[in-house]
Formats: C-alpha cells, sequence, structure tokens
C-alpha cells in the first residue's frame, strides 16, 4: 500500500518548501526553563506552542514540527512522563493542526521524532526491536493527532534511523529523516552525508525525504547539502540548519546569525539542490520571516562551491578542532538535548 505523499504535493505547486525554525530556542523566549521538558508544555501550557506555531505560519512556514521532538518514553521518563506517551504526543499534534488548519493556505504538519538518547546493542542496552516500538508508541500519538509526516530528526545513528522509519511504516505514517553531521562533517556515529540516502534501503515504503539539520553552522550544513545532492541529485533532500555558530555568553546560548545570513544560507540551499529548507536552533519567526522572503525572490542560480559558501555564510567550524571556534562540548549537549 502506497502511503500519501503531502511533502511532493506541495512541492508540484512551489518548487521548494519552507520548514519552520528553532523549537527550544523561541521556547526558551517564551519562559520554558533549562532542565524543563518542552513536550510536557503541550499540556501545561498549550498556548503557548499554538503562539510557537502561529508565528512560524505567519513567518511564511509551509511545514511545522510539532512539540515533540523529546517524545518517545526513553526520553520523557527523565521528566517521570514515560507512561504519558500517546497522550502528550497525540496533545502535539492537534495543537499543531489547528494553527495548520486555519491557516487560510496548505501547511504540513511533521511530528517531530528525536533520537531516543539510547545507544543500540551493542554498543548500547537498547535492541533494534525495542527502538521501534519505542518510536512507533510515540509515532501512533502524533499520527492519531494529526500528523501528516513522521519528521524522524537530529539523528546520529543509521540503526536508529532505520528503527524510527520502520516504526513509521509499522504506524502507516510517510516519513523522512535527517541527520546531524556534527562531528568532523559526519554524525557522531560516522554517518557521511553521502551515505544518507542508503539508510532505508529495503524498508517496504521510501522516505519523502532525507538530509540533514542541526550539526554546527550554516556553513557546514551547506557543505553537506551538497555532498547529499551530488549523491543522489534527484532526492528530495532537506537541510534545516542551525542560526550561525552557537556559543556561551554565561549561562545562556546565543547564534550569531542575523535574518540576512539566513536568507542568504536559503538562496545557496536552492541553488546547492535543498528541497525543504529550514532553520533549526537560534533561528527566531524574524529569521524565518527574512528567509521566506528570500526564498520567494530567488532564482535558483549556479550551484555553489565550498568556497563561495564559506565566501558568503562564514567559515566552516566542523572540521577545525580549536577551542576558539570550535562548539563546545557543553553547548552541543544542550543543543541536542533540546533541538533549540
Amino acid at each position: 500500500m502506497t502511503m500519501p505523499n503531502p511533502i511532493d504535493a506541495l512541492l508540484a505547486e512551489k518548487g521548494v518548501l519552507l520548514a519552520d525554525g528553532a523549537t527550544g530556542t523561541n521556547l526558551f523566549a517564551m519562559g520554558l526553563e533549562a532542565g524543563e521538558a518542552p513536550e510536557l508544555l503541550n499540556e501545561t501550557a498549550p498556548d503557548t506552542i499554538t503562539r510557537l506555531h502561529q508565528n512560524f505560519v505567519d513567518a511564511g512556514a509551509d511545514i511545522i514540527l510539532t512539540n515533540s521532538f523529546g517524545g518517545t518514553r526513553h526520553r520523557l521518563k527523565l521528566h517521570h512522563a514515560q507512561d504519558r506517551v500517546h497522550a502528550l504526543n497525540k496533545r502535539a499534534a492537534e495543537i499543531a493542526r489547528a494553527v495548520a488548519d486555519k491557516a487560510g493556505r496548505k501547511v504540513i504538519v511533521a511530528g517531530s521524532v528525536g533520537p531516543t538518547g539510547e545507544l543500540l546493542v551493542p554498543l548500547g542496552a537498547m535492541t533494534y526491536d525495542e527502538a521501534v516500538d519505542a518510536f512507533a508508541e510515540q509515532i501512533e500519538g502524533l499520527k492519531e493527532g494529526g500528523a501528516e509526516v513522521a519528521w524522524i530528526e537530529t539523528m546520529s545513528a543509521p540503526d536508529e534511523i532505520r528503527a524510527a522509519a520502520e516504526a513509521a511504516i509499522r504506524v502507516g505514517l510517510p516519513y523522512t529523516y535527517t541527520g546531524s553531521f556534527d562531528t568532523a562533517g559526519r554524525t557522531m556515529m560516522g554517518l557521511l552525508p553521502k551515505d544518507i540516502h542508503d539508510v532505508a534501503d529495503g524498508l517496504s515504503q521510501a522516505p519523502l525525504g532525507v538530509g540533514a539539520n542541526c550539526g554546527v553552522g550554516a556553513s557546514d550544513i551547506l557543505a553537506s547539502l551538497l555532498d547529499m545532492t551530488e549523491a543522489k541529485p534527484e532526492a528530495t533532500v532537506i537541510v534545516k540548519g542551525n542560526c550561525g555558530i552557537p556559543e556561551f555568553r554565561g549561562t545562556e546560548i546565543h547564534y550569531s546569525g542575523t535574518p540576512e545570513l539566513m536568507a542568504d544560507y536559503v538562496r545557496l540551499a536552492v541553488d546547492g539542490g535543498a528541497k525543504i529548507i529550514g532553520g533549526c536552533c537560534g533561528t527566531s519567526f524574524q529569521h524565518l520571516a527574512a528567509m521566506r522572503k528570500a526564498l520567494d525572490a530567488h532564482t535558483k542560480a549556479a550551484r555553489p562551491t565550498v568556497e563561495k559558501i564559506v565566501e558568503r555564510i562564514g567559515p566552516m567550524r566542523n572540521k577545525v578542532a580549536t577551542a576558539n571556534t570550535a562548539e563546545t562540548s557543553e553547548a552541543r549537549r544542550e543543543r541536542r538535548r533540546t533541538r533549540a
């Protein structure tokens, strides 16, 4: 049975789609405290989550991601909410669905599915089947709440990506997946951008799109984009890059990207072959509005080189190991925790 493909339908109409920006960064600005689970706000502060999605829709997003990144029982267990997986994920999707349905245009609701935080056998204790079951539990709630796509993101391990994809297929929801290439041009578990296409090979349903999100900075994710689109030019490739470079100022993470930088990131992403472009950590509503304007005004130009990307966006940081330019390990841990 072929699953519905809302992404291709909207791509046929618009050519390139704009996904939303950061969840964590914006929720912190709205009052989320460090250490709190964003997913709990779906029940305790639904108006805040509604405002998050509405602001992204108002900024021009074609795809909004549910507030469910840490919605598996393994992540929710850290907040004693492992028995509320279905309810919290269903509520996350319902809130996003309500915003999308009144947008006056097609807005896709994508159910955010982040990593479990566990390592799979043989490196850890979680088996592949246990991972599939955990993701299926989450995706069932997202589907019931109105998500149209399972948006598997910020992944490092190919086996965990595949487990989440298999879970989506089991539940009957089409899926996309993205890796975070934040470790010397690879994911933390060694996956290269050019190999992202092969992770779901052999599954009964292919992904609607694959790509990269988060990582280090805009230049790095654009370099990964070139590898992904060169490896499979016909693929629907996703990039959802961080808003510049993260750095700690006191106890807070700040991102260096301006709206002008993120607008140029969009232009380069289109030229590099991306079909879905969004922002990850640090990307505000104002950044996304600038990205929408840039996307609407841009005509695809020559494919950029890495040198051209660096010239326009700034230096790559992924392969630099000096204390002055590399993201700190503390900042990376905090970013992964919240998909900020």
